[in-house]
């Protein structure tokens, strides 16, 4: 059995950076929205479908997903999320399964920016980590990023789990306000925690 840990987290909070360093040490990542990215590439069969479904103003001039609007539609419209779900979710979790499948990393660390709020893969892990930091950095890190508005980046963190109920679920929480040397030296502490406890599996 492989040893799961669920990473997640507001949006600009810093996950990816997160996974990366945990990836750096010998973790598996197994990165939800990555596999999501990949099957929604220019001319898959699955943007096609959300071409249809959506209409072209979601596809960019590059023959692209428009992922910052798609975002923005399926926060204010609930009907259109549980579309896009009816796609996506079930080829993302296949290949979540076939990832977990094939580690041979002491752990995987599954990357799952809605964690507590869809609960698809709460069942898969054994631990829970949160990425966390306060709310105006959130906002300044997604913005950098992200062709979307304040008012936007609002909306999505509006309708993500509420910070502090997101830390209650939780059973580690990585503080990201710091410097990277500072983040770095607290994953690495959690890895050599992650390793034992995957080790307890066996």
């Amino acid at each position: 059995m492989v040893y799961c840990v669920g990473l997640t987290g507001g949006i600009g909070c810093g996950k990816s950076t997160v996974a990366q360093m945990f990836k750096a040490l010998g973790a598996a990542v197994i990165d939800t929205d990555a596999i999501s990215h990949d099957l929604t590439q220019a001319n898959t069969p699955v943007l096609q479908q959300i071409a249809q479904l959506f209409g072209p103003d979601f596809i960019s001039a590059q023959g692209g997903l428009k992922r910052a609007k798609l975002r923005v539609l399926i926060i204010s419209d609930a009907a259109a999320k549980a579309k896009l779900e009816d796609i996506l979710h079930p080829l993302i979790a296949a290949q979540v399964g076939h990832e977990i499948s094939a580690c041979r990393a002491p752990y995987a660390l599954i990357v799952v920016p809605l964690l507590f709020e869809t609960s698809h893969y709460l069942p898969l892990v054994q631990r829970k980590l949160v990425v966390d930091c306060d709310a105006s950095s959130q906002i300044k890190r997604t913005m950098a990023r992200s062709d979307l508005t304040e008012a936007e980046v609002h909306t999505i963190m509006a309708h993500q789990l509420a910070r502090p109920d997101r830390l209650e679920r939780t059973d580690d929480i990585l503080r990201n306000e710091g410097d990277l040397e500072t983040l770095r030296t607290a994953v690495k502490a959690l890895h050599e925690q992650y390793k034992v406890l995957a080790l307890s599996l066996h």
